[in-house]
């Protein structure tokens, strides 16, 4: 250090400090003005961008004003349409209301006269229902007339008479049947049905057991059924037993008899739960029927009547075909007679024409001759008209 400073002490060392000074000066100076101008430029960029800064915000704003008048020409439209839609919308919920009215008063006035008209319906229908309940009385009575009737043996008895014949007589032709009819024992069963070919009737008789029955459907312990069970079977085969034997005769009348039940529920019962009296009475010949089955028995007997006519008509029909086959045969006879005739006679004008076509060619020949007054006449041949077979009387 201090040879240095020894050094710089000199003349020579001050100048050279003033130039090292003077080189600092120009150094700082330097920087100095390299700061300046790096402050000016980014002064200059910064007012640049501060410059490009105003402009969008100038552009933004501009922008911010032109959409704030584009949004309020939109609201002023908004509005107006609202405006519309309102006065459209007021229009149509007056029309609306108007039509619902319109409807509201034709329905009630529907509504009205369809209840008037239900109501008037529903008194026809009371009045019918007040008929029918007066029907129903009128057959309540009558049911209990009927009852009364067949209460009594000889009603019934007439009830079970008046069924039996209305059957019959619907079912069979008249004069096939006959009521009360006479055997030769002096018995008169309800009725006798006659059978074509064969002179033996088929008996009907009518019996109805209803008081037992009544008494079986009354019964209410075991004891009570089993003797009106006993009491039905002895008054049935009491009634089979009537049946065969003061109406079925052997050689008069026919083998099997029909006992008429004119009730189907007691027939019903009587199937159904006596097996055996039925079988006692198919035994004795006679059969049991109902008002049903006596018309399929009806209808049978009318089917075999119908047969029987049928028969009759055929044997009829039979010989009425050999007379019109013997007609037929001579028929056939006078018709070959009558060709034999016909053919003589196409014979005979055959002849005829021939004649006639000899006549004509003789007649050209003597057309043709040439006569002169010399020569004598010559003598003309006189030809004989054919003569033909004379008919006989009858042809």
């Amino acid at each position: 250090m201090g040879p240095m400073l020894v050094t710089f002490a000199t003349p020579a060392g001050g100048a050279v400090l003033a130039c090292l000074a003077a080189l600092l000066i120009l150094a700082a100076l330097a920087w100095a003005a390299v700061l300046l101008s790096r402050a000016s430029r980014v002064r200059a960029l910064e007012g640049a961008q501060q410059t490009a800064r105003g402009q969008e915000i100038e552009a933004r704003v501009a922008e911010l004003a032109r959409i704030q008048a584009d949004t309020a020409g939109r609201i002023h439209t908004l509005g107006e349409m609202l405006t519309g839609r309102h006065a459209e919308l007021s229009r149509v919920l007056a029309d609306r209301l108007d039509a619902v009215t319109h409807r509201v008063g034709q329905s009630i006035e529907n509504t009205t006269r369809h209840t008037v008209e239900s109501l008037r319906h529903l008194h026809e229908r009371l009045a019918v229902i007040d008929n029918a309940q007066k029907n129903l009385t009128d057959l309540s009575s009558q049911v209990t007339s009927l009852k009364e009737v067949l209460a009594n043996k000889q009603a019934r008895g007439a009830f079970g008479q008046g069924r039996m014949e209305a059957i019959v007589r619907d079912g069979l032709p008249k004069g096939s049947f006959e009521f009360q009819f006479t055997l030769s024992n002096r018995t008169r069963p309800d009725c006798a049905v006659f059978l074509p070919g064969d002179g033996r009737p088929v008996i009907i008789d009518a019996k109805f057991p209803l008081e037992a029955v009544n008494a079986l459907r009354e019964a209410r312990s075991e004891e009570e059924r089993k003797q009106a069970a006993q009491r039905v079977r002895q008054d049935v085969l009491k009634h089979v037993g009537d049946i065969a034997g003061r109406y079925l005769i052997p050689g008069e009348t026919q083998e099997i008899g029909l006992m008429f039940v004119p009730s189907e529920s007691v027939y019903a019962e009587l199937y159904d739960g006596f097996d055996d009296v039925i079988q006692k009475a198919y035994r004795a010949q006679v059969v049991l029927v109902s008002p049903s089955l006596l018309m399929l028995a009806i209808q049978v007997m009318q089917q075999i009547s119908k047969d029987a006519r049928m028969r009759e008509a055929a044997q009829e029909i039979r010989t009425e075909v050999g007379h019109l086959m013997g007609d037929v045969e001579r028929l056939r006879e006078r018709v070959l007679k009558l060709q034999q005739h016909f053919g003589q006679a196409t014979d005979d004008v055959a002849q005829i024409l021939i004649s006639a076509d000899k006549i004509t060619k003789r007649g050209g020949r003597i057309e043709a001759l040439e006569f002169d007054d010399a020569e004598p006449m010559r003598e003309t041949r006189i030809v004989p008209a054919p003569i033909g077979r004379k008919l006989q009387a009858g042809e």
